[in-house]
């Protein structure tokens, strides 16, 4: 059963590697334009870290593993669905790269806010970027289910039976990127801080 089910993750995996490799480059490349491009993302940026920090400072947000956990599900199943619009998760892959690359950038102490992203941020990242392939997976199905309906005069449900393989292993993807976030989730909450406090003692 568990090598079965083994099986068909790596299949999953380098079937769609394209979509992942895709995924990671627009994640690498919003990161490094949103380091770069600070002071032309300081109007759009600043507001939403001024209003995270004021909620987390008055409680309305609380750092707890449940509050955190739910709140990046929310993300990278946004990720997951839109893949069926037109591949719209990989623009909310892009703003999150962005943002992140941006508030590296405004840091006033680059190695300490850096210890503070990086040992749940290893976690986290990959799963955003698993969710966004997934999503990618997902617009593979519809593309290829259109495409066989429409031009080998296929029955709805033939064309549907034929690449319904795709939403198996778009999902499969999906519950991997999950899988990371409950790590990214514990790590935050866990970790981080007492990893941070250790290197800047």
């Amino acid at each position: 059963m568990l090598k079965q089910y083994y099986k068909e993750v790596k299949l999953a995996f380098l079937e769609n590697k394209t979509a992942i490799y895709i995924s990671l480059f627009i994640l690498i490349f919003s990161l490094i334009l949103g380091y770069f491009l600070e002071p032309y993302l300081y109007s759009y940026f600043n507001p939403v870290v001024d209003d995270l920090s004021n909620k987390v400072e008055t409680g309305v947000v609380k750092l707890t593993f449940g509050d955190i956990f739910s709140n990046n599900i929310k993300i990278i199943l946004q990720m997951f669905i839109y893949g069926l619009l037109f591949c719209l998760s990989v623009f909310l892959l892009a703003y999150n790269g962005f943002f992140v690359g941006y508030y590296v950038a405004i840091a006033n102490n680059l190695s300490r806010v850096l210890l503070l992203l990086i040992p749940h941020g290893i976690f986290e990242l990959t799963s955003c970027v698993l969710a966004c392939s997934s999503g990618l997976v997902l617009f593979t199905f519809l593309f290829n289910f259109f495409k066989t309906y429409l031009k080998d005069d296929m029955t709805l449900k033939k064309a549907f039976s034929d690449n319904s393989y795709k939403i198996k292993q778009a999902v499969i993807i999906f519950m991997v990127a999950v899988f990371l976030m409950v790590i990214a989730g514990f790590v935050e909450v866990y970790l981080t801080i007492p990893i941070a406090h250790f290197f800047l003692r």
